[in-house]
């Protein structure tokens, strides 16, 4: 495999030789990204590097949590773990190999060519709060495991993933156990997101631009309680229920 470079004003991707059009599609795509961003938050100033995968055994080499997080994922979110982001970088699948593993349900595709687009968002919301990755380290695996929901919705709902999602939320819901609340690292990927479209819906983008970038609590329960203030705790996980239901349904 040959790598190249290819450039846009703000982000650089390298890239086999073969997929030089998708790495067009990519920086047209975060150009973009950065662009609605920047009306919500401050994105990343410096250039940010995307690094374009023609496999998933690349992607896995280049960054080995990657198939970690895929054995954790439930079932319904796996295909849509895209790629990981670092600090300047977000590492990702070439868009003809994201559009190969799409299924048939409507939503599936466009959700996977989002990719970059969420990716760069934790990127960029990671960058905000130092308690979230980009990067990942050791002493911090767990409370990012914790707070994965957070990292991972923000990222579905700032790249717009959350509308097609839906078939995948209700495969979820039909399969394996109740979800918790918030979602569990294993459902983070799926539905994260589903936690900021209904706080955006409430209470409007800035409250859900807040819950990206502030400091979460020790106890995630506490981190819902601040983000939903004025009723309980139980009622907000019973109207999030009603919420990922209306979702499924759609």
């Amino acid at each position: 495999m040959t790598w190249v470079e290819s450039r846009s004003s703000n982000f650089t991707a390298r890239h086999d030789d073969r997929d030089g059009q998708d790495a067009v599609e990519v920086l047209e795509l975060l150009e973009e990204s950065r662009e609605e961003l920047s009306a919500l938050l401050e994105p990343p100033r410096d250039e940010v590097a995307a690094v374009i995968h023609s496999s998933f055994a690349g992607l896995a080499l280049s960054q080995p949590i990657v198939p970690v997080v895929r054995a954790i994922a439930s079932p319904a979110s796996r295909r849509y773990l895209a790629g990981w982001p670092s600090r300047s970088e977000i590492h990702l699948l070439a868009p003809r190999v994201l559009a190969s593993r799409a299924s048939s349900v409507p939503g599936s595709l466009e959700m996977l060519l989002l990719a970059p687009a969420a990716l760069y968002a934790q990127l960029a919301c990671g960058r905000l709060n130092p308690v979230l990755p980009p990067p990942l380290q050791p002493r911090s695996a767990l409370a990012a495991a914790r707070n994965a929901w957070i990292a991972a919705g923000c990222g579905q709902w700032l790249s717009g993933q959350t509308p097609h999602a839906r078939p995948a939320i209700a495969r979820r819901l039909r399969e394996g156990p109740r979800p918790s609340f918030p979602p569990s690292a294993s459902d983070a990927l799926l539905l994260g997101g589903s936690v900021f479209d209904l706080l955006a819906g409430e209470q409007g983008p800035q409250a859900a631009v807040k819950l990206a970038t502030g400091p979460p609590a020790d106890d995630p329960r506490k981190t819902l309680a601040r983000a939903f203030p004025g009723r309980s705790l139980t009622d907000t996980e019973g109207v999030w229920r009603a919420h990922l239901a209306r979702l499924a349904g759609s």
